[in-house]
């Protein structure tokens, strides 16, 4: 799988606080990791309330950072998904449960047959309600699994679009998307751990 990037600036870089929260609250804005961009996409794109997703990057430091350097493990960046939804139509609570049954919560450096930290599952909250919400989320998974979970919750950094050609990617070549969703076994994993309440590609 080969996906790098156009600047986008978050305000989640800003000090967190009650503000922020009210504020990230009424934007509609969440950011997830897990593994492949391309299936995390899908796995938000077409669901209710949520009006759009951006692939890029989160998570490490540099700044103007491309997918061929992300991909190189070497800048901290986790491959990520911006997703933008109308609070009043979902809410970050249904992206948490949307987001935990589309990855494997077991597998900390890496997702599926994408391996390294650059492809490890995190949370990225913009503001201390989600941080709260997330923490709850996988303490209820832990429970439900019986077993500890592996994916970083942790803040924000600055968000890095990835380049034009990865956004919408299972639109531009479905052939190779699908093929590549099967090829790395992500489907057959999320049933194993999850069983018929794995998560899919909302998109068709």
């Amino acid at each position: 799988m080969r996906r790098a990037l156009v600047l986008f600036a978050l305000a989640a870089a800003a000090p967190l606080g009650a503000a922020t929260s009210a504020h990230a609250a009424e934007r509609g804005e969440a950011i997830f990791a897990g593994g492949c961009f391309w299936c995390m996409e899908t796995a938000f794109e077409g669901q209710p309330g949520v009006k759009s997703v951006v692939s890029g990057f989160d998570g490490g430091s540099e700044r103007n950072v491309s997918y061929e350097q992300v991909s190189s493990g070497t800048t901290g960046h986790a491959e990520s998904v911006h997703v933008f939804y109308d609070p009043a139509k979902t809410t970050y609570a249904k992206l948490l449960d949307i987001y935990w049954h589309n990855i494997d919560p077991f597998s900390a450096e890496g997702q599926f047959c994408d391996r390294g930290h650059q492809y490890r599952p995190a949370i990225f909250y913009l503001d201390e309600a989600q941080k709260k919400a997330a923490e709850e989320s996988k303490r209820a998974v832990e429970a439900q699994l019986k077993k500890k979970v592996t994916p970083e919750i942790v803040p924000a950094t600055q968000f890095w679009d990835a380049e034009a050609y990865h956004q919408d990617f299972w639109k531009k070549d479905p052939a190779r998307y699908y093929s590549y969703r099967a090829g790395c076994g992500r489907d057959a994993r999320l049933r194993e751990v999850w069983g018929d309440k794995a998560g899919h590609s909302a998109v068709h």
